[in-house]
């Protein structure tokens, strides 16, 4: 999977390579820090000041930065898929590699911190599943309808107070499994040369 970079987050990151590789390293500390604890405009005003830089420049960079790790720590990207995600940025290959050294050191402590972050956003809990067929009827006393019930529970957000929800759906056979081999088409695709090429486009 390749990330695609907004205009906006090309324009952020496109300070980096005016810095030297210790100050990279340094964005990539506070960017990681700024995770765990929230901004800091001192921190910000600080190294504005220690790189006659405006301190919105220092602020996008940073944010840019953190924005590029949680993302590729997000969707645990491969090493390869993180150097073409970011070869749309037209950096140089040094700073390709520290970009792909601070993922690979950090993407672990950023799956875990994203993971006790509050979300509004529903997740998985369990599925329940039972499979009715039905064998006959009164018009016809001789048939086989199988038919796939679901119960999908979910975690709510984190206004929920622990609450689930649950989501009730029913498919025959024959459309789930239709269903799998379209999902696992589409996973095999997007891992292809021809779609790579494709997102390295993608402006």
């Amino acid at each position: 999977m390749l990330l695609v970079l907004s205009e906006d987050h090309k324009e952020h990151l496109s300070f980096l390579p005016k810095v030297d590789a210790a100050v990279v390293g340094e964005f990539g500390r506070i960017a990681l820090e700024f995770l765990r604890r929230g901004s800091s405009p001192k921190i910000y005003e600080g190294a504005a000041r220690k790189l006659c830089v405006p301190v919105e420049m220092v602020q996008h960079g940073v944010e840019g930065l953190m924005y590029l790790m949680t993302e590729s720590s997000k969707h645990m990207i491969s090493e390869v898929d993180f150097l073409d995600s970011v070869l749309v940025l037209g950096f140089g290959e040094e700073l390709n590699q520290i970009l792909l050294q601070l993922y690979l050191q950090h993407h672990s402590q950023i799956r875990s911190i994203l993971s006790q972050l509050p979300s509004n956003l529903p997740a998985y809990h369990n599925l329940e599943w039972r499979l009715d067929v039905q064998l006959a009827s009164r018009p016809i006393r001789q048939q086989v309808i199988p038919m796939l019930t679901m119960r999908l529970l979910l975690t709510g957000g984190c206004d929920s107070r622990g609450d689930l929800s649950r989501r009730v759906l029913q498919t025959d056979p024959s459309t789930l499994l239709h269903l799998i081999a379209t999902l696992e088409a589409a996973l095999a695709a997007i891992k292809t040369n021809h779609a790579r090429r494709i997102f390295r486009n993608i402006k």
